[in-house]
């Protein structure tokens, strides 16, 4: 979409302006590589993202049940714990409510509602369900690279946990003016699929 990129918050500033809160569609961090297809097992289970030719380009490991935030009701805004001890060193996930209706892949439209807390505050520090949800396009860089990779099979009707870790949300350089967000901070978000528009 962009042929250059977008400075963190410019596209959020842009899109506040209409009223959402777009702290995930800011990255600084480089995104995924152009022309790769995904797979996914559901539940609680891993995820890899593959290659077409079927190599494999990044393991999304379980979140431990006892880390995960409680599943609440799809519709209404969930409740974010930041797990204690120190963050995961790769994307984990975890989906606390299963999806019944289109699968997201990479090109589709989504709609989401989304909850974020970081480990540097231990608290919710970002929430849609304070404006309106927010749409992007799945795997075309348009987010931050765990969003891209972590959505990936996701259900509309599901609520997924993903713990992104610095190198695949802002890294070094937290957006400026983002209140929570450290530097090579681990984010947490919890998200509710809407839909999907292929």
């Amino acid at each position: 979409m962009f042929h250059r990129r977008v400075r963190p918050w410019s596209l959020a500033a842009a899109l506040a302006a209409t009223g959402a809160l777009a702290l995930a569609a800011c990255s600084s961090s480089p995104s995924s590589p152009q022309g790769s297809a995904a797979t996914s097992r559901g539940g609680h289970g891993a995820t890899t993202s593959t290659a077409p030719g079927g190599g494999a380009l990044l393991a999304v490991s379980p979140v431990p049940t006892a880390d995960q935030s409680p599943a609440g009701t799809f519709g209404t805004p969930p409740t974010v714990t930041v797990p204690p001890g120190p963050p995961p060193k790769s994307l984990e996930s975890a989906d606390l409510i299963s999806g019944s209706g289109a699968e997201a892949v990479p090109g589709d439209k989504v709609r989401v509602q989304y909850v974020l807390a970081t480990y540097s505050s231990g608290k919710v520090i970002q929430s849609s369900w304070t404006s309106q949800p927010f749409s992007f396009t799945l795997g075309e860089g348009q987010v931050i690279p765990g969003w891209d990779k972590g959505l990936v099979g996701m259900r509309v009707g599901g609520r997924r946990e993903l713990i992104i870790p610095p190198n695949l949300g802002y890294g070094a350089t937290p957006p400026q003016g983002a209140q929570g967000i450290a530097a090579n901070d681990t984010l947490v978000f919890v998200v509710d699929l809407l839909s999907v528009q292929k």
